[in-house]
Protein backbone atom coordinates (compact mmCIF):
# COMPACT_ATOMS: atom_id res chain seq x y z
CA UNK A 1 0.00 0.00 0.00
CA UNK A 2 1.38 3.38 -1.00
CA UNK A 3 2.21 5.84 1.77
CA UNK A 4 0.17 9.02 1.87
CA UNK A 5 1.72 11.86 -0.10
CA UNK A 6 3.03 14.90 1.74
CA UNK A 7 0.30 17.18 0.38
CA UNK A 8 -2.49 14.64 -0.03
CA UNK A 9 -5.88 16.25 0.46
CA UNK A 10 -4.70 19.71 -0.59
CA UNK A 11 -6.96 21.11 -3.32
CA UNK A 12 -5.43 23.61 -5.73
CA UNK A 13 -6.98 25.51 -8.63
CA UNK A 14 -4.38 26.51 -11.21
CA UNK A 15 -5.34 29.52 -13.35
CA UNK A 16 -1.80 30.11 -14.60
CA UNK A 17 -0.38 29.92 -18.10
CA UNK A 18 2.95 29.78 -19.93
CA UNK A 19 6.10 28.64 -18.08
CA UNK A 20 6.88 30.39 -14.77
CA UNK A 21 3.72 30.41 -12.67
CA UNK A 22 2.59 26.87 -13.65
CA UNK A 23 5.69 25.50 -11.92
CA UNK A 24 4.18 26.41 -8.54
CA UNK A 25 1.30 24.03 -9.09
CA UNK A 26 3.52 21.40 -10.70
CA UNK A 27 5.73 21.16 -7.61
CA UNK A 28 2.72 21.00 -5.29
CA UNK A 29 1.33 18.23 -7.51
CA UNK A 30 4.65 16.36 -7.35
CA UNK A 31 4.04 15.92 -3.65
CA UNK A 32 0.44 14.83 -3.87
CA UNK A 33 -1.73 17.94 -4.04
CA UNK A 34 -4.80 17.65 -6.27
CA UNK A 35 -3.91 20.43 -8.71
CA UNK A 36 -6.66 21.16 -11.19
CA UNK A 37 -5.49 23.16 -14.19
CA UNK A 38 -8.29 25.41 -15.52
CA UNK A 39 -7.95 26.25 -19.20
CA UNK A 40 -10.08 28.16 -21.69
CA UNK A 41 -11.79 25.94 -24.20
CA UNK A 42 -9.02 26.77 -26.70
CA UNK A 43 -6.31 25.54 -24.30
CA UNK A 44 -3.20 27.01 -22.69
CA UNK A 45 -0.89 28.73 -25.23
CA UNK A 46 2.01 26.63 -23.92
CA UNK A 47 0.48 23.58 -25.60
CA UNK A 48 1.49 25.12 -28.93
CA UNK A 49 4.85 26.64 -27.92
CA UNK A 50 8.44 25.52 -27.66
CA UNK A 51 9.92 22.22 -28.81
CA UNK A 52 7.28 19.95 -30.36
CA UNK A 53 7.60 16.18 -30.59
CA UNK A 54 4.92 14.08 -32.23
CA UNK A 55 2.87 17.27 -32.48
CA UNK A 56 2.90 17.89 -28.73
CA UNK A 57 4.80 20.37 -26.55
CA UNK A 58 7.50 18.97 -24.29
CA UNK A 59 7.22 22.13 -22.15
CA UNK A 60 3.54 21.43 -21.56
CA UNK A 61 4.30 17.82 -20.68
CA UNK A 62 6.73 19.07 -18.05
CA UNK A 63 5.00 22.01 -16.33
CA UNK A 64 1.51 20.44 -16.40
CA UNK A 65 2.79 17.17 -14.95
CA UNK A 66 0.71 15.45 -12.27
CA UNK A 67 -2.13 17.96 -12.76
CA UNK A 68 -5.68 17.27 -13.82
CA UNK A 69 -7.02 19.46 -16.63
CA UNK A 70 -10.48 20.93 -17.01
CA UNK A 71 -11.89 23.54 -19.36
CA UNK A 72 -14.01 26.48 -18.25
CA UNK A 73 -15.02 29.67 -20.05
CA UNK A 74 -14.72 32.43 -17.46
CA UNK A 75 -16.02 35.01 -19.92
CA UNK A 76 -19.46 33.46 -19.47
CA UNK A 77 -21.52 34.17 -16.37
CA UNK A 78 -22.20 30.46 -15.95
CA UNK A 79 -18.49 29.77 -16.14
CA UNK A 80 -17.81 32.29 -13.39
CA UNK A 81 -20.57 30.73 -11.30
CA UNK A 82 -19.01 27.28 -11.67
CA UNK A 83 -15.61 28.72 -10.83
CA UNK A 84 -17.02 30.26 -7.66
CA UNK A 85 -18.35 26.85 -6.63
CA UNK A 86 -14.89 25.36 -7.18
CA UNK A 87 -13.29 28.15 -5.14
CA UNK A 88 -15.49 27.31 -2.16
CA UNK A 89 -13.94 23.84 -2.10
CA UNK A 90 -10.33 24.83 -2.78
CA UNK A 91 -7.41 25.46 -0.44
CA UNK A 92 -5.30 27.37 -2.96
CA UNK A 93 -5.82 29.36 -6.15
CA UNK A 94 -2.72 30.15 -8.24
CA UNK A 95 -3.01 32.87 -10.87
CA UNK A 96 -0.83 35.01 -13.12
CA UNK A 97 -3.64 36.98 -14.75
CA UNK A 98 -3.46 40.54 -15.99
CA UNK A 99 -5.25 43.18 -13.91
CA UNK A 100 -7.97 43.44 -16.56
CA UNK A 101 -8.63 39.70 -16.49
CA UNK A 102 -8.65 39.66 -12.69
CA UNK A 103 -11.43 42.21 -12.77
CA UNK A 104 -13.33 40.71 -15.69
CA UNK A 105 -13.24 37.19 -14.30
CA UNK A 106 -13.85 38.29 -10.68
CA UNK A 107 -10.66 36.55 -9.55
CA UNK A 108 -9.09 39.21 -7.32
CA UNK A 109 -8.05 38.17 -3.84
CA UNK A 110 -10.69 40.17 -1.98
CA UNK A 111 -13.45 38.73 -4.16
CA UNK A 112 -12.25 35.15 -3.75
CA UNK A 113 -11.64 35.54 0.00
CA UNK A 114 -15.22 36.63 0.53
CA UNK A 115 -16.29 33.39 -1.12
CA UNK A 116 -13.81 31.27 0.86
CA UNK A 117 -12.08 32.98 3.82
CA UNK A 118 -9.65 30.05 4.23
CA UNK A 119 -8.41 30.35 0.66
CA UNK A 120 -4.75 31.05 -0.08
CA UNK A 121 -4.42 33.01 -3.33
CA UNK A 122 -0.99 32.96 -4.97
CA UNK A 123 -0.48 35.75 -7.50
CA UNK A 124 2.54 35.50 -9.80
CA UNK A 125 3.75 38.48 -11.82
CA UNK A 126 7.03 40.01 -12.93
CA UNK A 127 7.03 43.07 -10.64
CA UNK A 128 4.50 42.07 -7.99
CA UNK A 129 1.03 43.37 -7.22
CA UNK A 130 2.25 46.51 -5.42
CA UNK A 131 4.34 49.36 -6.82
CA UNK A 132 4.40 51.63 -9.87
CA UNK A 133 5.40 48.79 -12.23
CA UNK A 134 2.74 46.33 -11.05
CA UNK A 135 0.78 46.48 -14.31
CA UNK A 136 3.77 46.10 -16.62
CA UNK A 137 4.09 42.97 -18.70
CA UNK A 138 7.06 40.85 -17.75
CA UNK A 139 8.84 37.52 -17.94
CA UNK A 140 11.68 35.69 -16.27
CA UNK A 141 14.18 37.21 -18.69
CA UNK A 142 13.08 40.72 -17.73
CA UNK A 143 13.38 39.85 -14.05
CA UNK A 144 16.95 38.61 -14.61
CA UNK A 145 17.82 41.91 -16.25
CA UNK A 146 15.91 44.23 -13.93
CA UNK A 147 17.13 42.50 -10.76
CA UNK A 148 20.81 42.89 -11.64
CA UNK A 149 21.65 39.28 -12.46
CA UNK A 150 22.39 40.03 -16.13
CA UNK A 151 24.65 42.91 -15.09
CA UNK A 152 26.89 40.57 -13.06
CA UNK A 153 26.65 37.60 -15.45
CA UNK A 154 29.24 37.26 -18.20
CA UNK A 155 32.93 37.77 -18.82
CA UNK A 156 34.57 40.86 -17.35
CA UNK A 157 35.28 42.36 -20.77
CA UNK A 158 32.04 41.18 -22.36
CA UNK A 159 28.41 42.32 -22.42
CA UNK A 160 25.83 41.50 -19.75
CA UNK A 161 24.15 38.14 -20.27
CA UNK A 162 20.93 36.42 -19.33
CA UNK A 163 21.17 32.64 -19.03
CA UNK A 164 20.01 30.37 -21.83
CA UNK A 165 17.95 28.50 -19.23
CA UNK A 166 14.70 29.73 -17.62
CA UNK A 167 16.39 30.73 -14.37
CA UNK A 168 13.93 33.45 -13.41
CA UNK A 169 10.93 31.29 -14.29
CA UNK A 170 12.17 28.35 -12.25
CA UNK A 171 13.12 30.44 -9.23
CA UNK A 172 9.70 32.10 -9.14
CA UNK A 173 8.13 28.65 -9.11
CA UNK A 174 10.13 27.69 -6.04
CA UNK A 175 9.39 31.04 -4.40
CA UNK A 176 5.69 30.51 -5.01
CA UNK A 177 5.76 27.04 -3.45
CA UNK A 178 7.50 28.38 -0.32
CA UNK A 179 4.96 31.19 0.01
CA UNK A 180 2.04 28.81 -0.50
CA UNK A 181 3.19 26.37 2.16
CA UNK A 182 3.93 29.12 4.68
CA UNK A 183 0.49 30.65 4.14
CA UNK A 184 -1.15 27.25 4.58
CA UNK A 185 0.81 26.61 7.77
CA UNK A 186 -0.21 30.00 9.16
CA UNK A 187 -3.85 29.22 8.32
CA UNK A 188 -3.88 25.71 9.72
CA UNK A 189 -2.04 26.37 12.98
CA UNK A 190 -5.21 28.11 14.18
CA UNK A 191 -7.25 25.40 15.88
CA UNK A 192 -10.89 24.75 15.18
CA UNK A 193 -10.63 25.35 11.45
CA UNK A 194 -11.07 29.10 11.88
CA UNK A 195 -7.73 30.14 10.40
CA UNK A 196 -7.90 32.48 7.45
CA UNK A 197 -6.02 32.30 4.20
CA UNK A 198 -4.04 35.18 2.75
CA UNK A 199 -2.68 36.68 -0.43
CA UNK A 200 0.78 35.53 -1.52
CA UNK A 201 2.35 38.14 -3.82
CA UNK A 202 5.05 36.36 -5.85
CA UNK A 203 7.15 38.72 -7.96
CA UNK A 204 9.67 37.33 -10.43
CA UNK A 205 12.14 40.03 -9.47
CA UNK A 206 12.21 38.97 -5.80
CA UNK A 207 14.15 35.67 -6.06
CA UNK A 208 16.53 37.35 -8.51
CA UNK A 209 17.15 40.05 -5.91
CA UNK A 210 17.77 37.27 -3.37
CA UNK A 211 20.58 36.07 -5.66
CA UNK A 212 22.00 39.58 -5.41
CA UNK A 213 22.02 39.62 -1.59
CA UNK A 214 25.76 38.96 -1.25
CA UNK A 215 26.84 41.64 -3.78
CA UNK A 216 24.53 44.16 -2.11
CA UNK A 217 25.72 43.49 1.43
CA UNK A 218 29.38 43.72 0.36
CA UNK A 219 28.97 46.99 -1.54
CA UNK A 220 29.65 50.27 0.25
CA UNK A 221 27.12 52.15 -1.83
CA UNK A 222 29.72 54.19 -3.70
CA UNK A 223 29.99 54.26 -7.49
CA UNK A 224 28.25 51.71 -9.73
CA UNK A 225 29.00 48.73 -7.53
CA UNK A 226 30.25 45.26 -8.48
CA UNK A 227 30.76 44.35 -12.12
CA UNK A 228 31.09 41.15 -14.13
CA UNK A 229 33.88 38.74 -13.22
CA UNK A 230 33.19 35.76 -15.46
CA UNK A 231 33.19 32.66 -13.24
CA UNK A 232 35.13 34.38 -10.46
CA UNK A 233 33.70 35.85 -7.27
CA UNK A 234 34.82 39.00 -5.53
CA UNK A 235 35.22 37.53 -2.07
CA UNK A 236 37.20 34.37 -2.70
CA UNK A 237 39.95 32.75 -4.75
CA UNK A 238 40.48 30.22 -6.26
CA UNK A 239 36.93 29.89 -7.58
CA UNK A 240 36.58 29.52 -11.31
CA UNK A 241 36.07 27.24 -14.26
CA UNK A 242 39.39 25.82 -15.41
CA UNK A 243 40.36 24.03 -18.63
CA UNK A 244 42.44 20.89 -18.39
CA UNK A 245 45.06 19.67 -20.85
CA UNK A 246 42.59 17.45 -22.72
CA UNK A 247 40.27 20.40 -23.34
CA UNK A 248 37.70 19.41 -20.72
CA UNK A 249 36.50 21.91 -18.14
CA UNK A 250 36.04 21.62 -14.41
CA UNK A 251 34.79 23.81 -11.59
CA UNK A 252 36.88 24.40 -8.47
CA UNK A 253 35.99 26.37 -5.36
CA UNK A 254 38.46 26.28 -2.50
CA UNK A 255 38.42 29.71 -0.91
CA UNK A 256 38.90 29.19 2.84
CA UNK A 257 42.34 29.51 4.43
CA UNK A 258 42.41 25.79 5.18
CA UNK A 259 41.41 24.88 1.64
CA UNK A 260 43.93 27.22 0.06
CA UNK A 261 46.67 25.65 2.16
CA UNK A 262 45.77 22.28 0.64
CA UNK A 263 45.50 23.75 -2.87
CA UNK A 264 49.03 25.09 -2.53
CA UNK A 265 50.19 21.60 -1.63
CA UNK A 266 48.52 20.09 -4.69
CA UNK A 267 49.96 22.59 -7.17
CA UNK A 268 53.48 22.50 -5.71
CA UNK A 269 53.44 25.87 -3.95
CA UNK A 270 53.60 24.72 -0.34
CA UNK A 271 56.47 27.06 0.56
CA UNK A 272 56.82 29.70 3.31
CA UNK A 273 56.79 32.43 0.68
CA UNK A 274 53.62 31.12 -0.99
CA UNK A 275 51.87 30.58 2.34
CA UNK A 276 52.67 34.16 3.35
CA UNK A 277 51.44 35.51 0.02
CA UNK A 278 48.29 33.40 -0.42
CA UNK A 279 47.57 31.77 2.92
CA UNK A 280 45.27 34.41 4.46
CA UNK A 281 42.14 35.69 2.80
CA UNK A 282 43.00 39.39 2.92
CA UNK A 283 46.47 38.79 1.49
CA UNK A 284 45.41 36.56 -1.41
CA UNK A 285 42.47 38.76 -2.40
CA UNK A 286 45.01 41.51 -3.04
CA UNK A 287 46.71 39.21 -5.57
CA UNK A 288 43.64 37.21 -6.65
CA UNK A 289 44.49 37.30 -10.36
CA UNK A 290 47.93 35.92 -9.63
CA UNK A 291 46.74 32.96 -7.55
CA UNK A 292 43.93 32.17 -10.00
CA UNK A 293 46.47 32.11 -12.83
CA UNK A 294 48.79 29.76 -10.90
CA UNK A 295 45.92 27.31 -10.32
CA UNK A 296 44.83 27.58 -13.96
CA UNK A 297 48.39 26.94 -15.17
CA UNK A 298 48.72 23.78 -13.07
CA UNK A 299 45.37 22.43 -14.25
CA UNK A 300 46.07 23.27 -17.91
CA UNK A 301 49.12 21.00 -17.86
CA UNK A 302 47.18 17.89 -16.79
CA UNK A 303 44.20 15.88 -18.08
CA UNK A 304 40.89 16.45 -16.32
CA UNK A 305 40.71 13.09 -14.53
CA UNK A 306 44.17 13.58 -13.01
CA UNK A 307 43.15 17.04 -11.81
CA UNK A 308 39.88 15.80 -10.33
CA UNK A 309 41.59 12.94 -8.49
CA UNK A 310 44.29 15.23 -7.07
CA UNK A 311 41.84 17.77 -5.70
CA UNK A 312 39.40 15.12 -4.46
CA UNK A 313 42.26 13.55 -2.52
CA UNK A 314 43.03 16.95 -0.97
CA UNK A 315 39.35 17.49 -0.07
CA UNK A 316 39.01 20.53 -2.34
CA UNK A 317 35.50 21.04 -3.82
CA UNK A 318 35.88 20.21 -7.51
CA UNK A 319 33.55 18.80 -10.16
CA UNK A 320 33.49 18.29 -13.92
CA UNK A 321 31.50 20.63 -16.14
CA UNK A 322 29.02 18.05 -17.43
CA UNK A 323 26.88 18.18 -20.52
CA UNK A 324 23.47 16.49 -20.52
CA UNK A 325 24.81 13.19 -21.85
CA UNK A 326 27.41 13.02 -19.07
CA UNK A 327 24.78 13.74 -16.44
CA UNK A 328 22.60 10.92 -17.75
CA UNK A 329 25.50 8.47 -17.47
CA UNK A 330 26.88 9.71 -14.15
CA UNK A 331 26.86 6.91 -11.52
CA UNK A 332 25.89 9.29 -8.70
CA UNK A 333 22.92 10.67 -10.66
CA UNK A 334 21.89 7.10 -11.47
CA UNK A 335 22.25 5.92 -7.86
CA UNK A 336 20.06 8.75 -6.62
CA UNK A 337 17.58 8.35 -9.50
CA UNK A 338 17.87 12.11 -10.03
CA UNK A 339 16.56 11.74 -13.58
CA UNK A 340 13.52 9.62 -14.33
CA UNK A 341 11.83 8.49 -17.52
CA UNK A 342 8.13 9.35 -17.70
CA UNK A 343 5.89 8.03 -20.46
CA UNK A 344 3.79 10.59 -22.31
CA UNK A 345 0.86 9.07 -24.24
CA UNK A 346 1.60 11.20 -27.33
CA UNK A 347 5.32 11.92 -27.23
CA UNK A 348 6.60 8.72 -25.66
CA UNK A 349 9.30 8.56 -22.96
CA UNK A 350 10.54 11.89 -21.58
CA UNK A 351 13.40 12.54 -19.17
CA UNK A 352 12.21 14.44 -16.10
CA UNK A 353 14.23 15.70 -13.18
CA UNK A 354 13.04 13.88 -10.06
CA UNK A 355 10.99 15.84 -7.51
CA UNK A 356 13.02 17.77 -4.96
CA UNK A 357 13.66 18.02 -2.10
CA UNK A 358 13.71 14.37 -1.06
CA UNK A 359 11.36 13.37 1.75
CA UNK A 360 12.10 10.07 3.47
CA UNK A 361 8.50 9.25 4.36
CA UNK A 362 6.40 11.00 1.72
CA UNK A 363 8.55 11.51 -1.36
CA UNK A 364 7.30 13.24 -4.46
CA UNK A 365 6.73 11.36 -7.69
CA UNK A 366 5.89 11.96 -11.32
CA UNK A 367 2.66 10.07 -11.92
CA UNK A 368 1.88 11.53 -15.34
CA UNK A 369 2.86 14.16 -17.86
CA UNK A 370 0.73 17.13 -18.85
CA UNK A 371 -2.88 16.07 -19.54
CA UNK A 372 -4.93 16.47 -22.69
CA UNK A 373 -7.26 19.45 -23.01
CA UNK A 374 -10.30 18.87 -20.79
CA UNK A 375 -9.14 15.34 -20.02
CA UNK A 376 -10.50 15.41 -16.47
CA UNK A 377 -13.67 17.43 -16.96
CA UNK A 378 -16.08 14.72 -15.91
CA UNK A 379 -14.15 13.35 -12.96
CA UNK A 380 -13.21 16.74 -11.47
CA UNK A 381 -16.68 18.24 -11.81
CA UNK A 382 -18.10 15.08 -10.28
CA UNK A 383 -15.61 14.89 -7.39
CA UNK A 384 -15.46 18.59 -6.56
CA UNK A 385 -19.01 19.71 -7.35
CA UNK A 386 -21.03 16.49 -7.47
CA UNK A 387 -22.14 17.08 -11.06
CA UNK A 388 -23.49 14.02 -12.89
CA UNK A 389 -23.01 13.28 -16.58
CA UNK A 390 -26.18 15.12 -17.57
CA UNK A 391 -25.03 18.29 -15.79
CA UNK A 392 -21.62 18.09 -17.43
CA UNK A 393 -23.25 17.47 -20.82
CA UNK A 394 -25.27 20.65 -20.32
CA UNK A 395 -22.10 22.63 -19.64
CA UNK A 396 -20.57 21.22 -22.79
CA UNK A 397 -23.68 21.98 -24.85
CA UNK A 398 -23.77 25.54 -23.53
CA UNK A 399 -20.04 25.93 -24.39
CA UNK A 400 -19.15 26.66 -20.76
CA UNK A 401 -16.58 23.85 -20.74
Amino acid sequence: MRDASALEGLRVLDLTNLLAAPQVGATLADFGADVVKIEPRTGDPLRRMGIQREGASTQWALVARNKRAITLDLDRAEGRRVFGDLVERADVVIENLTPSLLERWECGYETLARRNPRLVVVSVSCYGRVGPYCERAGAGTLAEAFGGFAHLNGEADGPPMVPSLPLGDTLVGLSGVIGTLMALYARDRVTGGSGRGQHVDVAMIDPILQLMALPFVGWDGQGRGPSRMGSRVAGGVPRNLYRAADGDWLALSGTTDAQVARVLGVIGLDTPEARARYGRSEARLAVADELDARVAEWIAARPREVVLQAFHAARIPVAPVNDLAAILEDPHVRARASLVSVEDPTIGPLTFVAPAPRLSGTPGRHARTGPALGEHNREVYAEWLGLDDDAVDTLVRDEVI
